[in-house]
């Protein structure tokens, strides 16, 4: 008999963890740079996190809501407008790690060769970053997880990265929608032994679960 994996949402976190995770963000974070090959990858000097989700998923924007920049990741309407591997350093030079922010996948406004390109970077930083410690995937909660979800979890798995998904713009549901999605989220997660047994409801519009998104980078790192 197989194990079922029980998944919890948003779990309950102690007012200490969620101050420190406010304290980190507080703090100073800036871009480092951006990446196109795996030799310009930063030093393998602290933990890192990563964001990764279908293009248009909302990623930019809950970076910054996260961080508190209103620009500090660039948000956009055009699927694929991230095609590097964004390197933001929390706490400065010297802090306590990286943020990550990876291309989207899935469709993209981008010539093919292009996203050919940046989609094999990723594969190659997924399967050989030794500091990275967890990779946060984001999920619109208005569809749940596609099949091109699928597919990337399963490169998550094979690449044995733990993973946690994040729902995103979950102030587009009301609650029976959103209790569906999250239903079928937990049963499409129990197929990906990569799964982190916990996963987040988001909403950068309204700040729901940002301070717990915080908290739980800042207990990574």
């Amino acid at each position: 008999m197989s194990l079922q994996l029980s998944f919890t949402v948003d779990p309950e976190l102690e007012p200490a963890q969620i101050e420190a995770g406010r304290k980190l963000f507080a703090g100073e974070c800036t871009f480092v740079k951006g990446v196109v090959a795996m030799n310009g990858l930063p030093s393998p000097d602290r933990q890192e996190v990563c964001f990764a989700g279908r293009s248009n998923v909302g990623k930019s924007t809950l970076i910054n809501a996260v961080t508190g920049r209103k620009a500090l990741a660039r948000a956009s309407n055009t699927p694929g407008r991230t095609q590097e591997i964004n390197y933001f350093a929390l706490g400065g030079p010297s802090g306590p790690g990286y943020l990550v922010d990876l291309p989207g996948y899935g469709f993209a406004k981008a010539p093919t060769d292009k996203v050919a390109r940046w989609q094999e970077l990723i594969r190659s930083y997924l399967a050989g970053r030794v500091t990275l410690g967890r990779a946060f995937v984001l999920i619109d909660s208005r569809h749940g997880i596609k099949q091109v979800d699928h597919d990337y979890l399963a490169l998550l798995d094979r690449a044995a990265v733990v993973f946690q998904v994040v729902l995103t713009k979950t102030d587009k549901l009301k609650k029976g929608a959103l209790e569906t999605v999250i239903e079928q989220v937990k049963g499409a997660l129990a197929k990906h032994p990569a799964a982190f047994p916990e996963f987040l409801t988001t909403s950068s519009e309204t700040g729901h679960g940002i301070p717990e998104l915080r908290a739980t980078i800042q207990g990574l790192l």
